[in-house]
């Protein structure tokens, strides 16, 4: 009774761990599908699309993707059943046994609207594959990034001649605020309009009497592409009269004259300007 008793435990083990496999496909006639994803880091400039940058991000895992499937199994001109199923993560699905037959696979991670430092979106074009019988059938699925990336930075130029602080806000299409002051890595956000705000504080007259006079500034811009990295410099010119610059990827977008002066200038009406 003790040796029947493990060769039932040994045989309904076999089952559980088959379920998978099958997945209701006789093994002769159907295939093991495993997918990997790639999960890509290269962003354009809105300037040079020709040139590609590498954009650091926490990458994310196999259970992290959904996968959707689709496609035509049996023989042609015998009998084709349509297959459509979706798979809340590729790891879950890995392993699976589909009937042999030609397929489409399409994988995605993250939301676009979800926006933020490390909020990256990914998602596949839809990938062809074939699963043959008795085989393991590996497919390989690059993916994209979604969202439109933006880092701001100022130079030594302009801290020195806002010396007494400045303060920088970015606003997305979303109404998602982020402070962009000392920001040191991309923001991933929706590919929609964004705008930039902010204040800067002049260093005070040398006799210490009259305050420094504070610069606001609110530039929008509108044309904002995915799988794009927008990069805008604050800087100042201080030969002859100062002026204060914005370039985007290296390209002047605007500048005003603000040396002497005083009280708030708003040299930007919102929606006036873009990046066009």
């Amino acid at each position: 009774m003790k040796k029947l008793f493990t060769i039932a435990s040994l045989a309904a083990l076999c089952l559980v761990s088959c379920a998978k496999e099958s997945a209701g496909v006789d093994a002769q006639e159907g295939g093991e599908v495993t997918i990997s994803c790639v999960a890509d880091g290269d962003v354009t400039t809105e300037l040079t699309r020709a040139e590609e940058v590498q954009i650091d991000y926490t990458k994310p895992e196999l259970k992290d993707f959904s996968l959707v499937i689709d496609g035509l199994t049996g023989f042609e001109g015998v009998s084709l059943d349509a297959y459509d199923k979706s798979y809340a993560s590729v790891e879950e699905f890995n392993g699976t046994y589909l009937p042999r037959g030609n397929y489409t696979a399409q994988v995605s991670t993250g939301d676009v609207n979800n926006e933020g430092y490390d909020m990256v979106a990914l998602v596949s074009e839809v990938v062809p594959f074939e699963v043959k019988p008795r085989q393991l059938n590996e497919v390989t699925i690059n993916t994209r990034i979604l969202n439109a990336l933006v880092k701001v930075e100022v130079t030594e130029a302009f801290k020195s001649y806002f010396s007494n602080g400045h303060s920088l806000k970015l606003t997305t299409a979303l109404e998602n605020e982020f402070d962009v002051t000392a920001q040191s890595q991309p923001i991933f956000i929706a590919p929609n309009k964004f705008t930039l705000s902010g204040t800067a504080t002049k260093q005070a007259n040398q006799s210490g009497v009259e305050q420094g006079a504070t610069v606001s500034f609110e530039k929008e811009f509108t044309t904002v592409n995915a799988r794009t990295l927008y990069n805008i410099v604050m800087d100042v010119d201080n030969a002859g009269e100062a002026t204060l610059k914005i370039t985007l990827n290296e390209k002047l977008v605007e500048d005003v004259t603000i040396d002497g002066l005083a009280g708030e200038l708003n040299p930007w009406a919102p929606g006036n300007i873009d990046n066009k």
